[in-house]
């Protein structure tokens, strides 16, 4: 048996909804992080809830990039596709790589089944793949024979099969076994008689890439370089949620959490309800309105409020984020963005909610604004939310989106005892006490907790005098609050570290950025460089205040190139504050950015060419 070394590898499981692509894909994640591999992971969940089984829009996927060195992104392309239903290899066959090794299994492609996935002839005896490295394997057949005589029915057999897909993907790369068999049965402990089963089906699957005479080959990807330290396999909620209990911690006061279900912001709600013990609170509410007024309430007490939704749930927190502003309380909004309009894409990735976050209150409503770029630094993110929030007594609006809450990456464990305390001070002393009587640093009001003796003071949601707190409709105090509250949100700058540049002060193109595009713009820009080109790219942490580090530099460039995953929202704020002629690179498919579309829209401007189209509608482009 030969074995092979490869630096790095990217697989991806596809399926239909119930056939546990997204399990498959976490254990495959969790083994290569345990052997020492640098990982990006991009599950692809399908809208339907219950989508009929083996349609094309029931699909659902799990794409895993790991590597012997350090990567940014989950990969353009798969070099290995594995295909439990005929609709999973008809939705993604297109994006597997020439020559790509491809796994299928041949028991769910019946008639039927082909039928649905508008196949008029069976793929797999047409002559249509012969491009690839075909596995026919009856991935079905064989589960049900690990599992004879098994107390199992025949339904609960089958959904066993993804083990099977797991345990010859283990032996392909050679993994160890044993510790994914402990896991199984720590996973199925309730339930011991599915444990039994698939650590079976899993050792079947293992054991047929040992004697299947097809598999002549094992590869293996060497362990990464890391910073020395402890690791853990992290998504980006997992990781805002810690990042919201630890930023609590440092502020020295109660988290607060208020939320509604909704897709992919739900699983914060359930991360951080396994933090009872850090005294940490939450709260489902009936509905997002009551959340954010639940938020507001909580902030109005003393604690560190939180509240997260996604696209349609943002907006129906607009009012009260509005009350927010006016109030002047701490709350941190989590907005983990989705496609839209509407319902979207409930599922999929987008930018989308950027316009909707700096302007989409009624009235002169601005508030912070700050977005992560990976799973593990929505952790640091949000504690950067709650600093803010409560140095600055100001709603703050921390964006995230599906790609990174669902993704997941290698995290380094921080120092705890590095991470710099902010904690909180109320006032108690009532003697010269005015309800919006500032700090002349941060512009902040004092932050007082109810039925503190001699504070009585008075907030709420119509305009208030400057000083006093009464209610006040004179023209120039309503002017003097405005642009105060504006003046509070542009001092933020001061607390905004470096701008993450990388690559020369000054040069042919400057690639902008925000968000979870970071990946995919700053590995084309280490590899564009090494080439010997002169382009830079910016990564923006904050988007309200922007960066002071980007006006000192960005006319320095020939080329301004401001990508994001919406039709040009960043770009249209670029244009307006800089007067530079941004041209866009925009992607509107519910899917992230792909090194090879970054590449090519630099390489077109480093030609001179500027396209001053609009966006395609089936590729992304570079417009003006």
């Amino acid at each position: 048996m030969e074995t092979k070394n490869l630096e790095r590898v990217v697989i991806r499981f596809v399926g239909d909804s119930g056939d546990g692509m997204q399990l498959t894909g976490t254990e495959f994640a969790k083994a290569a992080a345990e052997a020492g591999n640098d990982i990006s992971t991009f599950p692809d969940f399908p809208a339907e809830i219950r989508a009929p089984a083996g349609s094309l829009f029931g699909v659902s996927g799990f794409q895993l990039h790991f590597s012997s060195s350090e990567i940014h992104t989950p990969g353009d392309a798969p070099d290995v596709l594995v295909a439990m239903n005929p609709a999973g290899l008809k939705t993604n066959l297109k994006d597997l790589i020439d020559g790509g090794t491809l796994i299928v299994n041949t028991g769910a492609f019946i008639e039927a089944n082909l039928k649905k996935a508008a196949y008029k002839t069976n793929p797999l005896e047409d002559g249509s793949l012969s491009k690839y490295k075909v596995h026919s394997v009856d991935i079905s057949h064989l589960t049900n024979a690990a599992l004879e005589g098994s107390p199992l029915s025949t339904k609960e057999k089958g959904r066993a099969k993804n083990f099977f897909a797991l345990g010859l993907v283990f032996w392909m790369y050679g993994r160890e076994p044993e510790a994914e068999v402990r896991r199984i049965y720590q996973q199925f402990a309730k339930k011991p008689e599915f444990g039994e089963a698939n650590v079976k089906v899993f050792k079947a699957g293992y054991h047929y890439g040992e004697t299947a005479e097809v598999f002549q080959t094992v590869y293996k990807v060497p362990p990464a370089a890391f910073k020395p330290g402890m690791y853990r396999n992290i998504t980006g909620n997992e990781a805002i949620a810690l990042g919201l209990v630890v930023g609590a911690e440092l502020a020295g006061k109660t988290l607060f959490y208020a939320g509604y279900p909704i897709t992919p912001a739900s699983s914060i709600l359930h991360s951080l309800a396994k933090y009872k013990n850090f005294g940490t609170l939450t709260f489902q509410a009936e509905d997002e309105i009551a959340a954010m007024g639940a938020a507001l309430g909580a902030a109005y007490g003393g604690s560190v409020a939180v509240t997260a939704s996604s696209g349609p749930g943002i907006a129906l927190k607009g009012e009260a984020m509005g009350l927010g502003v006016m109030t002047e309380l701490p709350v941190v909004i989590l907005n983990i963005q989705r496609g839209g309009p509407s319902t979207g894409l409930p599922t999929k990735t987008e930018q989308s909610d950027l316009s909707q976050s700096l302007y989409g209150r009624n009235g002169e409503s601005p508030l912070p604004v700050l977005a992560a770029k990976s799973p593990g630094d929505t952790f640091y993110c949000a504690i950067e939310a709650v600093k803010i929030a409560t140095r600055y007594m100001v709603p703050v609006i921390l964006l995230s989106d599906g790609y990174i809450a669902n993704g997941s990456e290698p995290w380094l464990l921080p120092n705890l005892e590095s991470l710099a305390k902010f904690p909180v001070e109320h006032r108690t002393d009532p003697n010269g006490y005015f309800v919006y009587e500032r700090d002349p640093e941060t512009l902040a009001r004092a932050w007082v907790v109810p039925g503190t003796p001699g504070m009585e003071h008075r907030i709420g949601g119509i305009e208030k005098d400057a000083l006093t707190g009464n209610i006040s409709y004179a023209p120039d105090n309503h002017e003097k609050m405005t642009k105060l509250r504006q003046e509070k949100v542009d001092r933020v700058a001061q607390d905004i570290g470096e701008l993450d540049l990388s690559g020369p002060e000054s040069g042919d193109v400057l690639v902008i950025g925000w968000g979870g595009t970071f990946g995919a713009l700053r590995q084309t820009q280490q590899a564009m460089a090494a080439q010997g080109k002169s382009v830079a790219h910016a990564h923006l942490r904050w988007l309200s205040p922007l960066e002071p580090g980007l006006k000192k530099i960005i006319r320095n460039y020939k080329r301004v190139i401001v990508a994001e995953l919406n039709m040009g929202q960043l770009r249209q704020v670029i244009r307006s504050t800089y007067l530079v002629d941004a041209i866009g690179l925009n992607k509107i498919q519910g899917q992230p950015f792909k090194v090879a579309e970054v590449t090519a829209a630099i390489e077109k401007e480093l030609g001179g060419a500027h396209q001053a189209s609009s966006v395609s509608s089936t590729q992304p482009a570079a417009n003006a």
